[in-house]
């Protein structure tokens, strides 16, 4: 390999995929009930088993990666005579992208023969792990560690991450949305529909009554926005809402259907903030679409 490609937990990607692209993953941590538990491992995640706690009142709570994490990661790669691309979650819903830039900063100054790069997608999940993924791909293609970073930079207004969540009081314990507007929300049923933002930030892009209808409207917009889905693998992943996800990918495939899909589980740290019944959308667009 040119370089080594460096990613975290949020990217949300199976074990297959990260064996595949022979990926280096910094874990996240989080408490349940003040407990702390190491997202190590996607496989042995129970994800119906964690959910079901939060429906029962657990108590989860996360923490950004300190940035020895991200240096205890990345020196074994540079000690390696290594260059090493940083694939992040988005600075707009974590201080962790900033922690690994001051990881970054100091190792530069321990190797300087060595490059290490940290790129910002601008989303989490399976919209980071899409990008981490096409990172593969251009090395693969023979892409310098630059190159690749300047493709990815060119791309990620591209990538559109969209989502909706069952439950409002997730939201609002995050301070997503105003306690009233969480209330009449839960009185009427209206779901949100959410995106990230040209600043990779969580915002509302519209709110649609009943469930059923907030998957249709997550379908409608990939049929308005998808450029070339012949083409690209599209991202589903959902917080224990399997059937949900299963009718997502349906319509989906109703009207422009991808040349692939990719469903997984939430995995706890990003799944944690949205709450159990999140359903979420990740594809390739044009670069307007974050805007939109």
């Amino acid at each position: 390999m040119s370089f080594s490609i460096v990613t975290d937990t949020s990217a949300n990607l199976p074990l297959e995929l990260i064996e595949r692209y022979q990926l280096t993953i910094v874990p996240f941590s989080f408490y349940i009930n003040g407990t702390e538990h190491v997202d190590l491992e996607a496989q042995a995640f129970d994800a119906a088993g964690f959910f079901a706690a939060m429906r029962a009142g657990a108590h989860v709570t996360t923490s950004q990666i300190p940035p020895q994490g991200y240096q205890d990661c990345f020196e074994p790669l540079l000690q390696e005579g290594r260059d090493v691309l940083f694939v992040s979650m988005s600075s707009g819903i974590s201080g962790s992208y900033n922690s690994a830039c001051i990881a970054a900063a100091e190792l530069r100054e321990m190797y300087p023969d060595r490059t290490l790069r940290c790129f910002d997608t601008g989303t989490a999940s399976l919209g980071e792990g899409m990008q981490a993924l096409r990172a593969c791909e251009l090395r693969e293609e023979g892409k310098t560690l630059d190159e690749t970073v300047a493709a990815l930079e060119a791309e990620r207004p591209c990538v559109c991450s969209i989502f909706t969540v069952d439950d409002l009081k997730y939201l609002r314990a995050t301070g997503r949305l105003s306690s009233v507007a969480t209330v009449v929300g839960t009185m009427l049923n209206i779901k949100p529909i959410l995106k990230g933002n040209e600043l990779g930030q969580i915002v509302q892009a519209g709110k649609v009554r009943g469930r059923r209808h907030v998957i249709e409207a997550l379908a409608a917009r990939y049929d308005e926005n998808v450029v070339a889905p012949e083409t690209q693998t599209v991202c589903v992943a959902h917080a224990d809402c399997r059937g949900d996800a299963d009718t997502l990918i349906k319509l989906l495939q109703r009207n422009r259907p991808p040349k692939d899909i990719l469903l997984v589980d939430y995995e706890p740290v990003t799944g944690s903030h949205i709450g159990p019944g999140a359903l979420a959308l990740f594809f390739r667009s044009d670069d307007g679409v974050r805007l939109r």
